[in-house]
């Protein structure tokens, strides 16, 4: 038997089948109300909501007579059918079309009755369920590189052109991607490598970023572009990845054996991914530990001026995604004399 084919058999064996992630989730993408519970849901902007069931697990399992649905939006508004909102005669509601100011509690309640075989008392039942809906978008992506290169010194104008050479190379070599170098700097430090002596090396960092200008041309009318600013940034730190990889084989191969005063450090390539949210966007992975990595639209109270990855406390903001607060604004304008 097979290595892979007999590991499958004995975790079978050891814990039989396994279970959903999420019990309110089944195969169709239908997810359920939990009783005392708001049920958190997160929707990609633009796309529709998943389908909500006016029901708990339990119940929808069990036979239901005269069942009907009242389902309230965000404001405390009465939810009906039309080109936005989609609700069935069976108390299904899904969201077309998800944005910003759609977010918030969305709550249904169940109304049936039970009938008494004996009597045919009918008594009506109600119960509650909520949902709580936040739009969402991917973060962007960019990357924070360094880099090490040998020198004959600290001092002289030797540097400063690798420096600028380097940047200019890197550029070019992203440049179809609409991604580009920004924010370039070096250094000069003295290394003691064991069994060698005094070294001098740069140190050099860059970000790369996937807004070089005209990056908007790449997004072809889409309406969420970090989906294609991503896989373009991706695509540029494979290939600044691969430059510096060629950089050291053709160090360690160079056929007359002779290396160059200034040459790359094997080894030393280091990249770390930065993400940034749109305004009125941002993560907390305490608030939003199901979506970590989104950028969810900032609640009521908080808001997102910049690129930053968090939302900041504005108490006079009332709206989902808020973008600015009105008492910073108010705080930056001179008093009355």
């Amino acid at each position: 038997m097979r290595a892979w084919a007999l590991l499958s058999a004995v975790l079978w064996y050891l814990t039989g089948v396994g279970c959903q992630r999420s019990s309110l989730l089944n195969k169709k993408g239908f997810i359920f109300g939990k009783i005392g519970h708001p049920v958190k849901i997160y929707v990609k902007l633009h796309q529709n909501s998943p389908v909500l069931i006016c029901m708990d697990l339990n119940r929808a399992n069990t036979e239901t007579v005269d069942p009907t649905y009242l389902w309230i939006g965000p404001k405390e508004k009465t939810l009906t059918d039309n080109t936005r909102i989609s609700i069935t005669e069976t108390g299904k509601l899904m969201v077309r079309d998800f944005l910003e100011p759609l977010s918030g509690l969305y709550s249904c309640t169940l109304s049936y009755k039970t009938v008494k075989a004996e009597t045919q008392e009918e008594t009506t039942v109600k119960r509650r369920y909520e949902f709580m809906i936040f739009a969402y978008r991917e973060p962007d992506y960019s990357y924070q590189m360094a880099v090490r290169f040998t020198t004959k010194s600290c001092v002289g104008r030797y540097n400063d052109l690798l420096f600028r050479v380097l940047r200019k190379i890197l550029d070019n070599l992203i440049s179809d991607l609409l991604c580009h170098v920004v924010e370039p700097s070096y250094k000069c430090h003295f290394v003691k490598i064991p069994e060698h002596s005094l070294l001098h090396e740069l140190f050099i960092a860059f970000r790369v970023d996937p807004f070089a200008p005209g990056w908007k041309s790449a997004c072809n009318d889409s309406v969420d572009c970090e989906d294609i600013t991503n896989r373009n940034i991706l695509k540029a730190r494979d290939r600044i990845e691969e430059f510096f990889r060629s950089q050291a084989y053709t160090f360690y191969h160079r056929l007359n054996n002779t290396v160059p005063a200034m040459h790359f450090v094997d080894h030393s390539f280091q990249v770390v991914r930065m993400d940034s949210c749109r305004p009125g966007f941002g993560k907390d992975e305490g608030l939003h530990s199901n979506c970590a990595s989104c950028c969810v639209v900032c609640s009521p109270g908080n808001f997102s001026p910049d690129v930053d990855v968090t939302c900041q406390i504005c108490a006079s903001t009332q709206v989902y995604g808020a973008k600015s607060c009105p008492e910073a604004s108010n705080k930056n304008q001179p008093g009355d004399d």
